[in-house]
């Protein structure tokens, strides 16, 4: 088996569309039904995004921090995320994103032994600075683990290059400035910037913040490799939906089906 940065980009670019990365935090709506959700989810999408529950998700708006503060309510911490990953077999490769704080307090080097012992891939630290990251990257770089790292629309082209050359597994194209949860309007701008991405990325490169239905996947089809949904998924679950069948039907070739 690939190493997990490696087996990540294998699974965005192993199907003939856009890739779909499903986010959600771990313990929601409460642990008994996120240990259900999760394997669906896995066998619906392409990779799967844990959100480690933090108490100031400052990139996150008001869907992502209410499941937060709710997981953190049934006691989800990342110790028990990581037993979980454990216990449970899955088709898709799984990252964990999360602030720096509760990985730093986990200890690094604890936390990449860990991470390769449950099949976790690669984290997405959206608070730490990519002059911050060297121990972690380091880590995570010597076990073939992913570090993805995220650009956004007011990132300098020199600084994108550089984010886009030392991400592993995919980098994270935020497509708005400001938090996670509004829908994004894909403007021919925000077209051309996520062009930029792309043509410096050695890597794949999926579109993330606002992506809420099936017409802006395929509007992004050509401009990035795939998509990240996090709050339309919580949503969906809160609306007593199937959150597997939610993903599945934004492929725009669920269209036809």
């Amino acid at each position: 088996m690939a190493e997990g940065a490696a087996r990540v980009t294998e699974a965005i670019t192993a199907g003939p569309g856009l890739a779909l990365c499903a986010y959600l935090t771990a313990g929601y709506p409460d642990p008994a039904a996120f240990r259900e959700i999760l394997p669906a989810l896995a066998a619906a999408a392409d990779v799967v995004e844990i959100g480690v529950p933090f108490t100031d998700p400052m990139a996150d708006g008001l869907t992502i921090q209410r499941a937060s503060q709710v997981a953190l309510d049934y006691g989800v911490t990342l110790g028990s995320i990581l037993t979980l990953l454990a216990e449970t077999p899955l088709d898709a490769p799984v990252l964990l994103m999360g602030y720096y704080n509760p990985f730093l307090a986990y200890g690094l080097e604890r936390l990449a032994e860990s991470m390769t012992e449950t099949g976790t891939t690669g984290l997405i630290v959206p608070d730490l600075p990519l002059e911050e990251s060297g121990d972690l990257f380091h880590t995570l770089e010597t076990r073939g683990l992913a570090l993805v790292r995220l650009v956004a629309p007011t990132t300098p082209p020199a600084r994108m290059r550089v984010l886009a050359e030392s991400s592993r597994g995919f980098v994270y194209a935020v497509n708005a400035t400001g938090t996670t949860g509004k829908a994004a309007d894909f403007d021919e701008a925000t077209l051309d910037y996520l062009d930029r991405v792309s043509s410096v990325s050695p890597i794949p490169v999926l579109a993330g913040f606002g992506i809420r239905d099936r017409s802006q996947v395929a509007t992004l089809s050509g401009h990035v490799d795939g998509v990240v949904v996090g709050s339309a998924l919580i949503e969906e679950i809160d609306r007593g939906g199937d959150p597997a069948a939610f993903i599945a039907g934004l492929r725009p070739e669920a269209a036809g089906q």
